[in-house]
């Protein structure tokens, strides 16, 4: 039997922002990114963390920063976290004219690239230029608070858009961010999904690690298939 190779990314968002050192130690051994939600009270109605948080952060631990920018102004903000060490940079549709040329931009100063689609945006329209990022956020509630509840209409999007990158042979990340718990995770992974963001479920549970395994293991039970590999998701890289 053969799994995807899942990618579980804990949200800072639903840590103690005073305690993040032992917020991040607490899923140190589990976690495969640690998802960091930037919010500028612009374009979400909320502000969170920024720049100098992002490189607190990436002195402080070895797992992968993955930035989660729900701001205005990608193009102008967006390579900066690339250059603090980031490992993948998504960004928002809605919020940029280009996205192609940020995604080249994120590239070329290191970092991996993704594009984020909110709740109420269609992913039609950005098929077309998935080859030019490495990871495709779609968002399973509305951008800008923890702790809503999960849009299971909203996995029609994660279907449509692993359709795509399968027909194009593309080593695309879906990853999925939104009320992502233990009831929900694995019909995200059976619809497409191989990167879950889950925030409330891991630092709300008294042992996040635990946690961390348990969302794993329901995720990859979920789409376990026989070695002839057809499943969605069994795929290589990071």
């Amino acid at each position: 039997m053969d799994r995807t190779d899942t990618v579980i990314a804990p949200s800072l968002l639903a840590a103690d922002f005073a305690r993040l050192d032992e917020a991040m130690a607490a899923v140190a051994g589990e976690a495969d990114w640690l998802h960091v939600d930037v919010m500028d009270n612009h374009f979400v109605p909320n502000l969170t963390l920024g720049p100098p948080v992002v490189k607190s952060l990436k002195a402080a631990t070895s797992l992968p920063l993955d930035c989660h920018l729900m701001i205005e102004d990608p193009d102008r903000w967006a390579v900066g976290y690339a250059e603090l060490g980031a490992y993948n940079v998504t960004f928002h549709a809605e919020a940029a004219a280009d996205p192609v040329a940020i995604a080249k931009d994120l590239r070329a100063a290191g970092s991996k690239a993704g594009l984020a689609i909110d709740r109420d945006t269609p992913v039609e329209e950005f098929l077309d230029i998935l080859p030019a990022f490495d990871t495709l956020l779609i968002m399973t509630i509305k951008a800008g608070f923890g702790g809503q509840s999960f849009i299971p209409e909203l996995l029609d999007k994660v279907r449509t858009a692993r359709q795509s990158a399968r027909s194009g042979h593309l080593e695309l990340r879906i990853e999925v961010d939104g009320g992502i718990a233990d009831d929900t995770i694995a019909a995200a992974a059976e619809a497409g999904a191989d990167a879950f963001v889950a925030g409330t479920a891991i630092y709300g549970a008294q042992d996040p690690a635990e946690a961390i395994r348990r969302l794993r293991a329901l995720a990859d039970s979920a789409v376990l298939i026989p070695s002839a590999g057809t499943a969605h998701g069994v795929r290589s890289g990071g």
